[in-house]
């Protein structure tokens, strides 16, 4: 579970710090350019950098100082407790004079406070790990590389193991519905950014645990009521596409997943995102207002069985302007963002220590909440 998330100098976040109280799921709150996206796209950097993105430049630029104020780093620090095990990890870039790259200033992962490895600028340094019988060890690195990626573990018992593949498949979602085709040529469990690769996640996730599809078919066909099943059949030799059969008492019909509306592609992400953190999780999923394709009516229950899944195991952060997304979170359970202006850096308060008059909804529209 997530436990901590800093960021400094990253866009509008500067010294911006969200701790998670154990709490499985999580909104924030805040008006346009509040800081809201900005925080998927720090876990972004992250999530990258687990999953062999290495170049500094693939993950952030010199613009994305706050500012424009490349005289101090930009830090990204995680802290998440896995197994009972506490990992810290911290990345920051730097931009001296001279370079054309951000590269980095230091890095370094800790589980349990016991360093797995340390790294400033070029140098990086493995201490002794017993349990792989060997000794300390330095090398150099580019230092427009992330060491994460290049660090070899010894096992999946491994704490490097357990962390990377941890924050590898971290559900970073911000889909395009119109851009996802079901189309797949290989299989996957982690889906990208716009959710454009669903078709291999499908594949990979059936793959991993065919049972798996009795938990996606029992969702959809809650929210989806005419649906019989979905199918993925080979169209080419190495080549699938999903499609979806609906019946009724009129006859049966065939959509090719492309064709869904945008609201229905929405629904079978979910789907695969409960399904993904039973099957392979715990998983933290960040959803970057998962609302937008619904129907009033549809989205009190698509967020109520996203926020019960997560109580299980896992953690669901999530941002929204809907007041039945809003009207669905507790207190507790929402941080609101704020920024007076595009000159100012995010701030961060707990809806729970603010004084709200009447419903919070009205209070939104009336702006009372920001003031």
């Amino acid at each position: 579970m997530l436990r901590r998330l800093y960021v400094h100098n990253f866009r509008c976040l500067e010294n911006f710090e969200l701790t998670f109280n154990g709490q499985s799921s999580t909104l924030l709150l805040g008006k346009n350019g509040s800081g809201k996206t900005s925080v998927g796209l720090a876990l972004e950097v992250l999530q990258k950098i687990a999953r062999g993105t290495n170049r500094i430049d693939s993950m952030a630029k010199p613009k994305d100082f706050s500012r424009g104020r490349a005289d101090v780093p930009m830090r990204f620090e995680i802290e998440v407790e896995l197994d009972r095990k506490i990992y810290a990890y911290t990345i920051a870039f730097e931009f001296p004079d001279g370079f054309k790259e951000l590269r980095v200033v230091e890095e370094k992962l800790v589980a349990d406070g016991t360093p797995l490895y340390t790294r400033t600028l070029a140098q990086v340094w493995l201490p002794v790990r017993a349990k792989a019988q060997e000794k300390e060890a330095k090398f150099l690195i580019d230092w427009h590389l992330a060491a994460l990626p290049i660090i070899q573990e010894y096992s999946s018992a491994d704490p490097l193991f357990i962390f990377k593949q941890w924050l590898s498949r971290v559900l970073i979602l911000r889909p395009i519905p119109e851009l996802i085709t079901g189309e797949s040529r290989d299989e996957t469990l982690e889906p990208n950014i716009r959710v454009t690769n669903f078709g291999a996640w499908f594949s990979g996730l059936i793959a991993l645990s065919p049972a798996s599809y009795s938990q996606i078919d029992g969702y959809l066909k809650h929210v989806l009521t005419d649906l019989k099943q979905i199918t993925n059949p080979l169209v080419g030799k190495d080549f699938r596409t999903l499609v979806a059969e609906f019946k009724n008492e009129y006859g049966t019909v065939s959509i090719p997943f492309e064709d869904l509306s945008d609201g229905e592609k929405c629904f079978m992400i979910s789907a695969l995102v409960l399904a993904a953190n039973r099957v392979y999780g715990p998983l933290l999923c960040f959803w970057d207002e998962p609302d937008n394709y619904l129907a009033i009516s549809e989205v009190g229950h698509f967020v109520m069985e996203l926020r019960k899944a997560f109580l299980e195991g896992g953690q669901f952060i999530t941002t929204s302007h809907n007041p039945e997304t809003i009207r669905h979170f507790s207190d507790e359970s929402t941080i609101v963002l704020d920024r007076r202006s595009h000159l100012e850096p995010a701030t961060i308060r707990r809806l729970s220590d603010l004084q709200i008059q009447g419903d919070l909804v009205g209070a939104l529209i009336r702006g009372d909440v920001f003031s």
